[in-house]
């Protein structure tokens, strides 16, 4: 039951990514290479900014809210956008829709691999059942829908150069909120008290809304201009 419970869980994190390529033309138009490479830079991204958390942070004992370091946090994450930058504007051979994408597709996977695989090995198999690791999986799916999102508005940023100007603050606006999701998370938990299942849903919510308002906003772009 519970190698069972594992599996089920694995396949809730990581399932989706795997679905995504394989339901979408990126899996017609080679860009398995393009992921990798994301997957690479977001790896290297993360001991950077780990590097810099670990230098620059205090390790506090207890577990409240503390605006400043959640704003060096929040900083340190830009670190993200820049590897998100390296990754958009690198292996040109392939169109921009279908670049934001696979960035954004391997930037969820390496995240997930980096983040909550190990959680799901040690304790998925436990022998006392419980919903905190589907919670996690649910929050894999977020962030997979977060990640393709920033990828969408970075290629809009760095990528498209005719974007009606009416729309580049929005656009900005946007990719600054989503970049700046772990930090609001965070003080949802550590600052409101908020439990997991609460922020889970938040971010489910959330990461619609988000993915919502940037198809509209890619579509916008792509119109031409009178």
């Amino acid at each position: 039951m519970t190698v069972f419970h594992f599996f089920n869980c694995a396949i809730l994190t990581f399932g989706p990514h795997a679905v995504y390529y394989s339901a979408t033309p990126l899996s017609e138009y080679d860009t398995l290479w393009t992921s990798i490479r994301a997957s690479i830079v977001y790896l290297v991204t993360s001991l950077v900014k780990l590097v810099c958390l670990a230098t620059f942070l205090n390790v506090s004992e207890s577990d409240t809210f503390d605006p400043y370091q959640e704003l060096l946090k929040a900083l340190f994450g830009f670190i993200d956008v820049a590897g998100l930058y390296f990754a958009l504007t690198t292996h040109r051979n392939i169109s921009q829709n279908h670049k934001f994408q696979s960035v954004g597709l391997g930037w969820a996977f390496a995240d997930s691999v980096l983040h909550r695989l190990a959680p799901l090995w040690v304790g998925a198999r436990g022998l006392e059942f419980t919903w905190d690791y589907i919670l996690q999986g649910l929050e894999a799916n977020a962030n997979l829908v977060f990640s393709i999102s920033l990828a969408a508005m970075g290629s809009l940023v760095w990528l498209r150069k005719n974007k009606p100007k009416t729309l580049i603050p929005i656009i900005y606006a946007c990719a600054g909120i989503v970049a700046t999701m772990p930090s609001i998370t965070s003080y949802l938990r550590r600052g409101l008290g908020w439990h997991l299942p609460k922020v889970v849903g938040f971010e489910l919510f959330s990461s619609l809304l988000i993915a919502f308002i940037s198809w509209q906003l890619f579509v916008a772009c792509q119109r031409p201009s009178n």
